[in-house]
């Protein structure tokens, strides 16, 4: 989630530092920029069957078998499949403060510690926004997210449900719908290594000033490194409501495109495992209908202690990523 107007520093400060100091202690930081993972707590992660790729068969085409009568033979048929491979992104980042600051910080560690789920959360959001809106087209060492594949966008596309507002109109967002598993849709991570986030503390590193090379100094040095895929073993396991209005009284969110997406799906309705992902303001609409008693297709339920809103059987999850001003298609 992007912040305008606020200035972006290549290094932890002076200025950072006595941001986070009062009386010789260093303060708790207001996570403003933390946003929920639903997302990333919900994804199946598999290994990957190549270092830094993934390669999958998906089939194209079933056998229909023949008619016959006796003493008729009956017609040559097979399936046929095609072969996908999906990239595998390196996402990494160095969390570096200048020895000079950590000597005069009440807590070493904590001034660390604090700068380092800094880039936990800001990874994280990185990520999310990434499957969704990641285009090696632009950005080769990226995967392409879900809006960039054809499968998802356009309009026409037959896992693509539109609400109607017209194409190349701004300020619209969309509602997504997948369903995790090792033969549905899943993350994918480089063979032989491990899924999620890895942090290695590098220790003091004596590094160049970026501002003179002639010039060198001491900083200790965090290394944060998330390798991942995209991979959709059938695109139906994945469906978009695009085109969703996010201001105004037309072409609003409306019940009616979710349940078609969800009938298009291989099981019709959503399997156990599917999930609908909103940003903030959509899902604050399927709040808002759920607490509404006469609304049969939403309702509340209690997960792990914790309100979850239900449309129908599938739980709505929140998607920071999510952005309010894509471009109708």
């Amino acid at each position: 989630m992007a912040i305008t107007g606020v200035k972006v520093y290549s290094a932890y400060t002076l200025m950072e530092l006595a941001k986070r100091t009062t009386n010789n202690n260093l303060v708790e930081i207001a996570e403003v920029l933390n946003t929920s993972k639903d997302l990333v707590q919900d994804a199946t992660w598999l290994e990957a069957n190549q270092l830094n790729s993934h390669v999958g068969t998906r089939r194209t085409r079933l056998p229909n078998g023949t008619f016959r009568q006796a003493n008729q033979g009956v017609v040559g048929d097979a399936s046929s499949t095609r072969q996908i491979t999906e990239p595998i992104g390196r996402l990494e980042g160095h969390s570096k403060i200048d020895e000079a600051i950590l000597d005069i910080a009440p807590d070493k560690q904590l001034a660390r510690s604090q700068e380092d789920l800094a880039y936990v959360e800001g990874m994280g959001q990185t990520f999310e926004t990434k499957v969704f809106y990641g285009n090696i087209a632009q950005y080769e060492n990226e995967i392409d997210g879900l809006s960039t594949r054809s499968d998802y966008n356009s309009a026409t596309a037959p896992n693509v449900q539109s609400s109607g507002v017209t194409a190349g109109t701004g300020n619209t967002t969309s509602l997504w719908i997948i369903e995790w598993g090792p033969r549905m849709v899943h993350m994918i991570y480089p063979k032989g290594s491990q899924a999620g986030l890895s942090t290695t503390d590098e220790g003091r590193r004596y590094v160049q000033d970026t501002n003179d090379a002639t010039k060198w100094l001491f900083m200790w040095v965090t290394k944060f490194v998330i390798q991942f895929g995209l991979f959709i073993n059938d695109p139906r396991y994945v469906q978009r409501v695009c085109d969703i209005a996010t201001s105004g009284s037309s072409n609003l969110l409306n019940d009616n495109d979710i349940i078609a997406s969800l009938n298009k799906m291989p099981k019709a309705g959503g399997g156990p495992t599917a999930r609908i992902y909103a940003n903030r303001n959509l899902k604050t609409q399927f709040d808002i209908l759920a607490k509404d008693k006469t609304n049969v297709n939403y309702f509340v339920e209690n997960v792990f202690g914790e309100p979850m809103t239900i449309f129908r059987t599938v739980p709505i999850r929140l998607a920071e990523g999510l952005l309010n001003t894509e471009t109708a298609i």
